[in-house]
């Protein structure tokens, strides 16, 4: 009798891309440690220390015996109610505490979101370029991906028009990110309402990634798609967190807000995978989103300045082509001018190579677009210091002086 062979790592598994952020974000830090004087673009945090009042309830909650215990898994009481006030305050709508799941994090959000709602072979729409989680975990959903591709010409913000060539019948659901995540583009109040209305029209849900909701700079406005189209809020997810708005990246406290049934769902996925969050974090994040955005709104002028100095410089490239972001604390410039010029013996053809190349000569780390759709983009978080910034950029805008 013959048997067949199995995998010793299960299919769904072995199919995950690792994340590409992460790794170059890696290994920038690989090469700092080894004395090298690397410059890393790589990294989706703030810069900043959580503010002290915050780390204050941490070390508060850490010392009450309450919080040694299990809690429910949905979350804490007194944050799930912060949360629906904060939505409230923030995003112009009303939500009861039972809409309210805090998730380990932004990423079991996304995660959970998707597989409260996909079964296998629905497809989700994607615009492009997207942040490098999305596609994985729609995958592991059970789900297929359909990419919706704007360029630099559109500042990649995608169509109702793109959107509906996209749709099928098997269409189930449209991720909408906004500020976005790679590219730093922000939709409008306007263009949210048409997406909102298409997606409303053809009984699409939408999920909705508002975690840098707060880093807005020039005329960019806020735009919350239920708020703007009430009539979505059955069918639509919203995902938060307080790791961009409060420098709080490594504390891992997201939320997912939806109809009853989603959440419930998802809750009850959640008490088989991690039980609750860990009760220091969340206490960590009530303090957070129950105080004023005096400390955000310090951030943001930092961003704002960097933002300035990153797009400045990068436009002065030769090549480059750079919308100017107006959200989150990314720049996306599409290098496809550089690509295929000879620089220092080299010549490279995608992005990947020239991510590579920039890494190798000026111990420069940026990410290649091939992290976030297609191939001829690179992205610079200027989530770091001034002085890195200017140096870091600097020494990219010198190697590229040399293509030929």
């Amino acid at each position: 009798m013959s048997t067949t062979p199995h995998s010793r790592v299960s299919a769904r598994f072995a199919a995950i891309t690792p994340s590409a952020t992460l790794a170059v974000d890696a290994k920038a830090k690989a090469l700092k440690a080894q004395g090298r004087p690397v410059i890393g673009f790589g990294a989706g945090e703030p810069d900043f220390p959580t503010a002290d009042y915050i780390v204050e309830a941490a070390v508060a909650a850490a010392r009450e015996p309450a919080m040694h215990r299990y809690t429910p898994a949905s979350g804490l009481p007194a944050l799930r109610r912060a949360i629906a006030d904060k939505t409230l305050r923030d995003s112009g709508y009303e939500i009861d505490t039972a809409q309210v799941l805090v998730t380990n994090g932004g990423k079991q959000a996304v995660f959970q979101a998707f597989a409260s709602v996909l079964d296998p072979g629905d497809e989700a729409l994607l615009p492009t370029p997207y942040w490098t989680t999305y596609p994985e975990v729609i995958k592991l959903a059970g789900g297929v991906p359909v990419t919706v591709f704007a360029g630099a010409d559109q500042d990649y913000k995608v169509t109702v028009e793109q959107l509906e060539a996209a749709r099928t019948e098997r269409t189930k659901v449209l991720l909408h990110c906004s500020p976005s995540n790679p590219t730093g583009a922000v939709y409008t109040p306007e263009e949210t309402i048409a997406i909102g209305q298409w997606a409303l029209e053809h009984g699409i849900w939408v999920i909705t990634d508002e975690i840098y909701e707060h880093l807005l700079y020039e005329d960019a406005a806020p735009a919350h798609i239920v708020r703007l189209v009430p009539e979505l809020a059955d069918r639509t997810i919203v995902l938060n967190g307080v790791a961009k708005t409060y420098a709080m990246t490594g504390w891992r406290v997201g939320w997912m807000v939806g109809p009853l049934d989603v959440i419930k769902a998802a809750t009850s996925f959640q008490s088989h995978l991690t039980s609750n969050v860990s009760n220091v974090a969340q206490r960590a994040a009530l303090e957070a989103v129950s105080g004023d955005l005096t400390v955000v709104s310090e951030m943001r002028g930092a961003f704002d300045r960097r933002r300035r100095t990153i797009v400045d410089m990068l436009s002065s490239i030769e090549g480059f082509e750079v919308p100017v972001p107006k959200g989150a604390f990314y720049a996306y410039p599409s290098v496809e001018g550089v690509l295929g010029k000879q620089i220092r013996g080299r010549v490279p053809t995608t992005s990947a190579e020239l991510a590579d190349l920039i890494l190798d000569e000026v111990e420069v780390a940026v990410v290649p677009g091939e992290a976030f759709g297609p191939s001829g983009f690179l992205r610079l978080s200027y989530a770091l210091s001034d002085a890195d910034l200017i140096e870091g950029v600097g020494r990219i805008q010198e190697l590229l002086a040399e293509a030929k």
